[in-house]
Formats: structure tokens, C-alpha cells, sequence
């Protein structure tokens, strides 16, 4: 029988990330990069409660993706899922988790949550292990590839075919240039583990185009980015390869302060 799938990035910027997705009662949240009063404020609004959750999974450890990790984990007795470089890097500030919750994996080894097959993928990012999701239950897919340099090879192997792809698309090039960050944080945003840019964006989207269903351009910079140039580059990137946006595929921005707009497939 199949499985419902259901997507819904919550938040998704330098301010804080968590995006929650569920296939059938597999209910998972993606990262916990904001306070966990806002976490479960989110996720009231679109009908679920954290005690629902199968789990939380981590992509890194910087504070923009583990803030409100500790307090919603112990609250509602959640398992925690990281790679063994990441739970190295945060474990020591989070001693209030259990030892039972700390769920580790090694990126490249699937493994299953319920009745979803996870794949944690290497991704380029300045992090101690970081890692990208491919979630896969009932003939479904839904990918997170955020905080990475540029994109791999690996990258766009593991994206490819998603029903649904939460893609970085971090800054405009010349708005960080002319910005006020120093100098040092824009090359480290510029280098090849820092972050995507849209027009790597969307040369990333070219090279995954067909296959594609949803995606949400994700991990946006408010002091070096804006929506509609993000969108203007993805979309760019769409019709020079013929597809119709809102038919072949459907492209929305994730947003840092608001939900974006969910994505249910029977």
C-alpha cells in the first residue's frame, strides 16, 4: 500500500534550520537549529506534535542546525541521528542526552527509521562530518542538500530522481562581495566547503534536471541574498532545459522565518 508522503521545510537560513518530513507514521525532523519553543510552535501549526517523532536527524553541528536539539530531544525522549564526526564535535555540549538516544551512523551506510530507508551522504561543508539525507519509503525520495561548498559528484548522485530536494542556495556572488561581512567570512562562504551560491544553484539543477518533482531552494542569506533573485536563477535554469515550471517541475524558496508551503503526495 502506499505510503503518504509529507514535506514542510519549517525554517531554513543562517538564523536556524529544521524541516520536517514523514512517510506514513515515520515522522522525522530534519535538523534543530532554533530554540525548541519555536521547533514545536512550527510543527503545531501544520498538525504534528513533537511527541510524534520518530527521531531527529542531524546534518551537522554548527549552532544553526543543534540549537534547540537538547531540550526537544529530552523533553520528548527522542533518538538523535549524526555521524560519528558530528556527535565527537557536539556531544560534549549537550550532556543532557542520554546515552540511549545517541543514535550514530556512517555516511554512505543506509539504514532504516520505521519504514524509512536513510542514506547520510559526504557533503563539502566546513563542518567535522557533515552529511546530506536521501529518505526513501513506498517508492518515494526526498533529499537535503544544504551547507556545501559546491556540489559533487556524490551530491548529485545521491539528489538526482527526488520527489522531493531541499538545495542550497545561499548567496548572490557580487551581494557578499559589496556586503558588509568581512573579509574572511566571504571567503570562507565563497570556498569550496563554505556555501552554495545561486548560480551554483542552478548548474547544480541543471545537471539534475529531468527527475526532479519539488524542490525548495534552501539556506538562504538575508544580508547577502534575496527570494526573487534565488528563484530568478533556478528558474533560469529550468526553462533553458524546456521544463514548465508548475507542471514538469514545481520550485519554491524556503524561508527563515516562516514555514514554506507543505508538499503532500499520496
Amino acid at each position: 500500500m502506499p505510503l503518504q508522503l509529507r514535506f514542510c521545510s519549517l525554517f531554513s537560513g543562517s538564523s536556524g534550520n529544521a524541516s520536517f518530513v514523514s512517510f506514513g507514521e515515520t515522522a522525522l525532523l530534519i535538523d534543530a537549529g532554533l530554540p525548541a519553543k519555536t521547533l514545536t510552535a512550527a510543527l503545531d501549526a501544520i498538525g504534528v506534535s513533537p511527541s510524534d517523532l520518530s527521531g531527529i536527524l542531524i546534518t551537522h553541528e554548527h549552532s544553526d542546525h543543534v540549537r534547540g536539539l537538547e531540550t526537544l530531544a529530552k523533553r520528548y525522549r527522542l533518538d538523535v541521528f549524526a555521524s560519528e564526526g558530528t556527535w565527537d564535535a557536539m556531544g560534549p555540549r549537550f550532556p543532557g542526552l542520554l546515552p540511549r538516544q545517541r543514535r550514530e551512523f556512517r555516511p554512505e551506510e543506509d539504514f532504516y527509521i520505521g519504514q524509512v530507508n536513510v542514506l547520510p551522504f559526504e557533503i563539502p561543508h566546513d563542518a567535522a562530518q557533515p552529511v546530506g539525507f536521501c529518505l526513501e519509503a513506498g517508492g518515494k525520495k526526498v533529499s537535503f542538500a544544504t551547507d556545501l561548498g559546491h556540489t559533487s559528484r556524490e551530491v548529485i548522485d545521491r539528489a538526482a530522481n527526488s520527489d522531493v530536494l531541499l538545495l542550497e542556495a545561499n548567496h548572490d556572488v557580487e551581494m557578499l562581495k559589496a556586503g558588509p561581512y568581512p573579509a574572511m567570512l566571504k571567503r570562507r562562504i565563497l570556498g569550496n566547503r563554505g556555501h552554495l551560491s545561486n548560480e551554483a544553484c542552478a548548474l547544480a539543477l541543471q545537471k539534475l534536471l529531468p527527475g526532479l518533482k519539488y524542490v525548495f531552494l534552501g539556506h538562504l542569506s538575508r544580508e547577502n541574498n534575496a527570494p526573487e533573485l534565488a528563484y530568478a536563477a533556478a528558474e533560469g535554469a529550468a526553462l533553458r532545459l524546456g521544463a514548465r515550471i508548475g507542471s514538469d517541475i514545481f520550485l519554491s524558496v524556503a524561508y527563515p522565518n516562516r514555514t514554506a508551503e507543505p508538499v503532500v503526495l499520496a
